[in-house]
């Protein structure tokens, strides 16, 4: 295991504090539901204050191709307090997935990207985890590209994106396009978590220009997708997170027979055991982030790790979260279902738990069966 640090650094102290600022004035839970509704203005004004306010967009561009020229560190500490209030904002698929699929490549689009005037998201069903698995689409001789992506998950980030990145197989290998995604044929699924919607995409002989090479092109992707991997569970910590801390403040105030709920033993012994899940699943994808930042060879395994063990702790402690809370756990007024939805719905995000640890098995040697 290599040597790296859990904790903050000032630099991102600094940034996790200007995030939560950020958020708590202008993503509470209220404004949050009514994604369930339909309503997308928070997504508009929220990306807006991330893009312009804090020039959060282009946090993993270099600054000398137009970014911030930030790490995966950083970048872990903006997804873990866009967890933490279940913000409704393609960091993730934009800034993180689309933007390292990009930098394979020499287009103009990862400036633009950088300074957040154009977002991106790589077409490919949320679940995806392998670049095998990136549904291909065609191009004519004319770089007009056709096809569809829709499965039980379908896209995630495409609502929101200005430009759609596709694959396209070629003699060569996989090109990465860069299509307009207005052109696109985009209808809206019904989602489990409605603050990151899935859209279903097709796409009719639409033009489009490459944007990473085919020798570069499945490597690029496969980039996008563990890298994306990892900082989901950073995302995934900060569910837990809220969950946890949400919850004990509640019992140490909810009374039932004389007594404060918090002070009965059972209650203890599930707090103590969902605290310990929880810290370890910081501390997991904190080590995720640090090795992707520090280009690791570890990278690959503590992603697999993070992801794996991540995912499946922020959908306890929503559980925990749901069921402690009492009746006003089970209402529409308490935010408490919508982390409950956002942590079922990202266990299956870019590769579930199962398909984790198989991978994991994989990479340090281990038979099948263990995993």
């Amino acid at each position: 295991m290599s040597d790296i640090p859990l904790l903050d650094t000032e630099v991102e102290t600094s940034l996790r504090r200007v995030m939560r600022d950020l958020l708590s004035t202008r993503c509470d839970a209220s404004t949050v539901a009514r994604a369930y509704e339909g309503d997308r203005t928070l997504t508009r004004t929220l990306w807006t204050s991330i893009v312009d306010d804090l020039g959060l967009a282009g946090l993993l561009i270099p600054e000398d191709r137009g970014g911030a020229g930030g790490t995966a560190r950083d970048a872990a500490v903006v997804l873990e307090e866009l967890g933490r209030f279940v913000a409704p904002v393609p960091f993730l698929t934009s800034s993180v997935i689309a933007a390292t699929v990009l930098l394979a490549g020499d287009s103009a689009l990862v400036g633009q990207l950088g300074d957040g005037s154009r977002s991106a998201a790589l077409l490919t069903p949320f679940s995806t985890a392998l670049a095998t698995r990136v549904p291909a689409l065609t191009a004519d001789a004319d770089g007009r590209v056709s096809g569809r992506v829709t499965s039980v998950t379908s896209v995630a980030g495409a609502l929101d994106a200005d430009v759609l990145l596709a694959a396209v197989e070629t003699a060569d290998g996989t090109e990465v396009h860069a299509l307009t995604a207005a052109a696109a044929a985009i209808e809206p699924v019904v989602s489990l978590d409605m603050t990151r919607p899935l859209a279903d995409v097709v796409v009719d002989s639409v033009p489009s220009r490459v944007v990473v090479a085919a020798e570069f092109g499945s490597g690029a992707i496969q980039s996008g997708l563990t890298i994306g991997a990892a900082l989901l569970a950073s995302e995934q910590a900060g569910v837990a997170a809220w969950c946890l801390e949400t919850t004990v403040e509640y019992l140490k105030l909810r009374r039932q027979f004389g007594r404060v709920v918090g002070g009965f033993q059972a209650l203890k012994h599930r707090l103590a055991d969902l605290y310990v899940e929880v810290e370890s699943a910081s501390a997991a994808a904190r080590y995720a982030a640090g090795t992707f930042a520090a280009d690791d060879p570890d990278s690959v395994i503590a992603a697999a790790v993070a992801a794996s063990y991540c995912s499946d702790v922020a959908v306890r402690a929503a559980e925990e979260a749901v069921q402690l809370h009492g009746g006003i756990g089970m209402t529409w007024e308490h935010p408490a279902h919508l982390y409950l939805k956002r942590a079922k719905a990202d266990q299956i995000g870019l590769g579930s738990p199962g398909h984790h640890r198989r991978l994991l098995a994989d990479l340090v040697g281990l038979p099948s069966e263990a995993a």
